[in-house]
């Protein structure tokens, strides 16, 4: 009679990964965002994220390696939920620099958003990571053509100054002027750039 062979050992397990129904990235993020904009990024721990998340700490270490990434993630799920590209690039092409000044203003004058942003350079590595990622490339995709990079490209530039003069290294003159006033001031660069064969008034 032959004998049942031996049974195999079981495999390792991915560093990390959680039993059962692994948590989604979705679902850390969730957790964590509370958690940065209430404490600010060092005082936030993966401990405190995990036990909001209900995982395991290591299940944070597997889906993102490092608090930075996480947090990196969550600033740009904030980024992507404000600024929904796909609902800024849609409707009337004439007022396209517009929803872009507002939208952009908007999200950055978001309470929430601006606690967010008190975390030094970790929010600007995000920030562009976000622009660059998101933001450029959906516009080279939107205007097509030979000089799309370089039209979106430029349009980038001019919302990037925005965003780093006045919120993220203000400067005095930035500050004080109205959101009203900066679509004002803005539009027709960015009218030029998406334009290039129209010159502002």
């Amino acid at each position: 009679m032959n004998k049942p062979p031996p049974p195999q050992p079981a495999g390792p397990r991915g560093r990390g990964r959680p039993r059962g129904n692994p948590p989604t990235r979705a679902s850390i993020v969730s957790a964590a965002r509370p958690l940065f904009v209430q404490r600010g990024y060092r005082a936030t721990t993966l401990r405190a994220v995990a036990q909001a998340a209900g995982v395991d700490p290591a299940a944070i270490a597997y889906h993102f390696g490092s608090k930075k990434a996480l947090f990196a993630d969550v600033m740009q799920v904030h980024c992507a939920n404000a600024l929904t590209v796909d609902r800024v690039l849609a409707g009337d092409p004439a007022t396209l620099p517009d929803r872009l000044i507002d939208t952009v203003t908007g999200l950055w004058e978001d309470p929430d958003f601006r606690r967010l942003t008190s975390q030094g350079e970790e929010v600007a590595a995000a920030v562009r990571d976000y622009l660059e990622s998101e933001l450029l490339a959906r516009l080279v995709e939107f205007l097509g053509g030979r000089t799309a990079t370089a039209r979106a490209t430029a349009v980038v530039t001019i919302l990037g100054g925005l965003i780093y003069t006045r919120y993220l290294n203000p400067l005095p003159t930035a500050i004080a002027l109205t959101p009203a006033e900066i679509r004002r001031i803005l539009a027709p660069s960015l009218h030029a750039a998406l334009n290039p064969a129209m010159r502002p008034k």
